[in-house]
């Protein structure tokens, strides 16, 4: 029990522990760890192991006690005293759990305090069934770690070890992960170690876990490489271990990777990697790493014995550029270089559009060629839709809200059936019309107001009109943001879904579309007519962007065929033998039929 009231805090002269309304004087010992200077009381003892006990920790003259670094509940906020909690009470019920690999998987991007009226895991655990129906394999939950407010994104988290009481804590937390594991559902969960928020961030008090005078977009960066920074980098990854090990989850998505500053000679996301490879081992289960970043840098997702940092995957912007660019038209900012459905092929063909190629956007080159000879598809994970595409719109609205009904059907199809992994963000699968707008709820009126008007000036140096961007405080902002489920069951929001679940049930049923090998993929763009052939296989997959109607064969067949085998279509779409008439804003999904042998 004396771990619960120990602290890493070089920075502090003084330090004494409040728990059960008792103070504990602490001593330093060589490594700046402070702990107990005598036995505990016998009825703190009795205390800390027969019920939760709140304590904090008092630095130098502090009259106020400050949160355990540590934490595992906040029950009254991040200002307020920390919650004891034990992990191991939990009554597991997945125990025939084996877990999921990254290969093969449907991925599905939710947000806790969005995905239901209530906000809660415990009601995000009604909708699972709906999950399951749809034939998803892993949930991937927005950051769930404590943050100041009631509600926001939760890439402003300041108590990395707790799990926000607003959601239900860390008890429904295990109670969500159970009930997901029960239904064959993976759960990843979506961490940020790249900065912490603005608000309730007390690390400093304790230590140096922040760089002096580094920071990225988001504020200070984490210490990563300078003084104390061994133990910085400890509580990164027993954070990830203890996700990984005490809440049973299979993965993590780790945020904006290519923002941790790290010079040392074993970067951190090497360090971490060999950590959790460990920890699966022990589990006899695969845990996955995946990043995000926007270095297209393959050395993320290259074996640590290829000199890498040997994480599981990765985020592809590229792929969802260049769909977005091909669907919407949009050639403004970074969608200028994937204007056509040639970089759309070519990622398809290479993983990386921007593989060592020149960035308009950026003014200058960008990227490295990934080794499609020895890297699987699967590593890369890419998506129609996300929170940030969605969230960083001034408006918020989702790419359903810029497309019709066929497009909707399009973007299904390809991210679907792409050689990647896929992911959907909640709601996508039925095109919801409700956004997905940034929201915030600072306590703190100055701090609420400087964010909103910081957002305000970001859109109006893009030419919006700022009257027409929402007001993150207004609670308004985050209400219009919650799905509306009564959609599912209506026209064509309920035949997009249908469609979704075809073209996943297409992806289990047919090896050559998860087949990991890049050299089995073949993509055939023709730019004038903004139609894109994709052969997977012996699968064929014909799009056409335009609104107006193209004629297709299938290329890249080495193989005589008779003709094709239809599987899936969306608009119109005529066979005749090899030749395929595809309507505007239409796809044909099929399979080549072997000629006969003569």
């Amino acid at each position: 029990m004396d771990e619960l009231l120990s602290v890493w805090a070089p920075r502090a002269q003084r330090l004494a522990a409040v728990a059960d309304g008792k103070r504990i004087e602490l001593i330093k010992d060589e490594q700046d760890w402070w702990r107990p200077a005598a036995e505990l009381p016998a009825d703190l003892l009795s205390a800390l192991g027969s019920r939760e006990v709140d304590y904090g920790f008092l630095v130098d003259d502090d009259q106020q006690p400050l949160p355990d670094p540590r934490s595992r509940r906040q029950p009254d906020g991040v200002h307020g005293l920390s919650r004891s909690f034990d992990p191991e009470a939990y009554d597991w019920h997945d125990q025939r759990w084996t877990g999921r690999q990254l290969a093969g998987m449907v991925i599905y991007e939710l947000h806790v305090g969005t995905f239901t009226a209530e906000g809660t895991l415990v009601s995000a655990v009604e909708r699972l069934d709906h999950l399951v129906d749809l034939g998803v394999d892993a949930v991937e939950l927005m950051p769930v770690n404590a943050f100041n407010g009631d509600h926001g994104w939760g890439y402003d988290g300041v108590c990395w070890y707790a799990v926000q009481e607003s959601y239900g804590g860390p008890a429904a937390y295990q109670a969500f992960v159970d009930a997901c594991h029960q239904r064959g559902i993976a759960v990843i969960q979506d961490v940020v170690y790249n900065h912490l928020g603005p608000s309730g961030n007390y690390l400093p008090r304790f230590a140096p876990y922040l760089s002096e005078g580094r920071s990225n977009t988001w504020g200070d960066t984490v210490n990563l490489d300078g003084p104390g920074s061994d133990e910085v980098r400890a509580y990164i990854i027993e954070n990830a271990l203890m996700w990984l090990r005490d809440y049973h989850v299979d993965g993590l998505r780790l945020d904006a990777v290519h923002a941790l500053s790290d010079t040392r000679a074993s970067h951190i996301l090497e360090d971490l990697a060999a950590e959790v490879d460990a920890l699966s081992a022990h589990l006899r289960r695969p845990l996955t790493l995946i990043a995000e970043s926007d270095l297209n840098n393959p050395r993320l997702i290259s074996p640590r014995e290829a000199g890498g940092y040997g994480l599981t995957g990765q985020w592809s912007d590229d792929f969802h550029h260049a769909l977005y660019a091909d669907l919407t038209g949009d050639t403004s900012g970074y969608y200028a270089d994937f204007v056509s459905p040639s970089a759309l092929a070519k990622t398809i063909e290479r993983g990386f559009f921007h593989d060592g190629t020149g960035s308009s956007f950026r003014g200058r080159s960008h990227g490295r060629p990934l080794d499609t000879e020895h890297v699987p598809t699967w590593r890369l994970v890419v998506f129609s839709d996300n929170h940030d595409q969605i969230g960083n719109r001034a408006t918020g609205e989702r790419l359903s809200a810029k497309l019709d009904h066929r497009q909707q059907q399009l973007a299904a199809v390809l991210t679907l059936l792409s050689p990647f992994t896929p992911m959907i963000f909640m709601g996508e699968e039925w095109g919801a019309s409700t956004p997905w707008q940034f929201f915030t709820s600072h306590p703190e009126p100055e701090l609420g107001k400087a964010v909103a008007e910081g957002r305000a000036r970001e859109f109006a140096a893009m030419d919006w009109e700022t009257d027409s961007v929402p007001d993150p405080q207004d609670p308004r902002t985050f209400q219009r943001s919650k799905l509306d489920w009564a959609e599912v069951r209506s026209g064509p929001h309920s035949e997009l879904l249908g469609l979704a679940k075809r073209v996943i049930r297409l992806r289990r049923q047919l090896p050559d579309i998860t087949d990991p090998r890049f050299f089995d993929t073949s993509a055939h763009p023709d730019d004038e007519s903004r139609t894109l052939s994709i052969r997977r296989g012996e699968v064929l997959i014909m799009i056409n962007f335009s609104d107006r109607p193209a004629t297709l064969r299938p290329a890249g067949s080495p193989d005589p065929a008779s003709g094709v085998e239809t599987l899936l279509t969306v608009g119109d779409v005529g066979v005749d033998d090899l030749a395929v008439e595809l309507g505007s804003h239409s796809a044909l999904v099929a399979r080549l039929v072997p000629a006969p042998v003569r």
